[in-house]
């Protein structure tokens, strides 16, 4: 390891019109965790604190506290709430093409990720101080941008920080990256809504803006210890859409298919679980929990599921059938079908009247966050091994577009279903009857698709892993193949 984050210049790549960098440009050669990996933690909590805290009480701002130019209250409906909360979330997960091509291609992934995440500030901005929908707009437009853009970016960067002497830490480190995720949305999403409530959207959504001005001073201030791939300059798009790079696009597209269904259903958390909360009872010893804080419950479960999954059920299971990346993924998919199950089973109740306590939902959280850690968790890392050197970025945002893809059904589903007179073509339980029949169709269908894939293992200081890695990683369940 070199004695300080520096090493001498390098060439100027003549793809690449820019000047030699300063900064670390190849993997420490260590076998403990890279000095960059607190600084990329830290960032990702106070950022994605910022982006849940904003999501928690967007649709509840939506139906309730919206106001016209006038200052008059000018809400949405159930369903065009819903269809605007996952038509955000699509765009929000479609810049991650736009960011990782700009970064791989021109900027680099510091660069790319520091200058849209004064971008996404902004966003932050013009929801804190415009409640009509022209700020709506305007916020969660930036806002896209930047946590869109800089989303593939970042788990890749995660990812550029490990060479072959330290890659076994990948799996604990993505481990800790989805920690830090979930610290940060587990505090925003109890604290955001009781904002809401005691002070009003102004500093509702300004307390996110200022996190997320935090994320970004403690990203700059790690600049010195990371590890910074350059840019490759026009061999990207070469090296990315030809040859290896577009046989490694073409395997993984089907897996991110299947998974599209899975966020079809998880982010209805932000939507349709938070109306359905409405409808129930809110007073847990004498404190009232409203629908907003019931979306707390998915990241506690995660910072319980995460290490009680890796150190204890995962190698539980393993000692009898080995539990592969795409195996875990396809119990993940059943898992969540149950999740609307549940969920449609507590609207029948609700339908037939009763004054069912929110505290049910408990279980249908319980269930979508294990489904969540065993597809969301392990089809990041899967993501990563299975993308050649040249296009890590590129990968990561082609498996974010399965956020957006599925979101977009969501979407579609909702606007398609109401009735002329303002009604719903799937009225209580029979919403989320449909939903987890369609994630049934396609849990069933996954284990045919993973019983066919064949993959490759890519380490950001080597150009393959070397035979004997290889093997191993066939053994560990790395590489696809094994996955059926």
């Amino acid at each position: 390891m070199p004695d300080s984050p520096y090493q001498a210049p390098v060439p100027t790549d003549p793809e690449v019109s820019r000047p030699a960098t300063k900064y670390q440009t190849t993997p420490y050669q260590m076998e403990t965790m890279p000095p960059g990996i607190p600084y990329i933690v830290g960032n990702e909590a106070a950022e994605r604190f910022s982006f849940y805290g904003m999501k928690a009480i967007l649709t509840v701002f939506m139906v309730d506290y919206l106001r016209s130019g006038t200052g008059e209250l000018a809400t949405m409906s159930d369903e065009q709430a819903k269809f605007w909360v996952h038509t955000f979330v699509v765009a929000a997960y479609f810049f991650p093409l736009i960011g990782a091509i700009v970064s791989d291609w021109i900027f680099g992934k510091y660069r790319t990720i520091l200058c849209l995440s004064v971008i996404y500030c902004l966003g932050h901005l013009a929801l804190a101080l415009d409640e009509t929908r022209v700020g709506l707009a305007i916020g969660l437009g930036l806002i896209a941008v930047g946590t869109g853009a800089i989303k593939p970016c970042v788990s890749a960067h995660v990812g550029d920080q490990f060479g072959s002497r330290n890659n076994h830490l990948l799996t604990k480190v993505f481990g800790w990256f989805y920690l830090a995720i979930n610290l940060g949305a587990f505090i925003s999403t109890l604290l955001t809504p009781k904002l809401l409530e005691w002070y009003g959207p102004h500093v509702a959504f300004g307390v996110p803006g200022i996190l997320m001005a935090i994320a970004t001073v403690v990203f700059w201030m790690g600049r010195n210890r990371f590890v910074h791939i350059p840019p490759r300059g026009k061999t990207f798009l070469k090296d990315s859409f030809t040859g290896e790079g577009l046989r490694a696009i073409l395997r993984l597209v089907p897996l991110y298919l299947f998974v599209a269904i899975f966020w079809c259903l998880f982010d209805q958390t932000a939507s349709a679980w938070v109306l359905q909360a409405r409808d129930m009872n809110q007073q847990v010893l004498g404190f009232t929990v409203n629908e907003s804080m019931m979306q707390a419950w998915n990241p506690f479960f995660i910072l319980l599921f995460v290490p009680l999954f890796t150190y204890g059920l995962y190698p539980a299971i393993s000692r009898g059938w080995a539990l592969t990346p795409l195996r875990k993924i396809g119990i993940g998919l059943f898992l969540a079908a149950v999740s609307f199950v549940i969920s449609g089973w507590l609207q029948t109740r609700i339908d037939a009247g009763e004054p069912l306590h929110i505290m049910w939902q408990v279980l249908p959280y319980a269930v979508l966050t294990a489904s969540e850690v065993m597809v969301s968790v392990t089809c990041l890392e899967f993501s990563y091994t299975q993308a050649p050197n040249a296009m890590k970025s590129v990968i990561m945002s082609i498996y974010l577009l399965s956020v957006a893809l599925g979101n977009e059904i969501t979407a579609v589903v909702n606007a398609l279903i109401v009735t002329e007179d303002g009604g719903t073509r799937l009225p209580g339980a029979t919403y989320y009857w449909f939903f987890a029949g369609l994630m049934f169709v396609a849990a069933v269908g996954f284990p045919f698709f993973a019983m066919v894939y064949r993959g490759r293992t890519y380490i950001q200081d080597e150009e393959q892993l070397s035979p004997q890695d290889q093997s191993r990683a066939i053994e560990e369940g790395i590489q696809g193949g094994t996955g059926g």
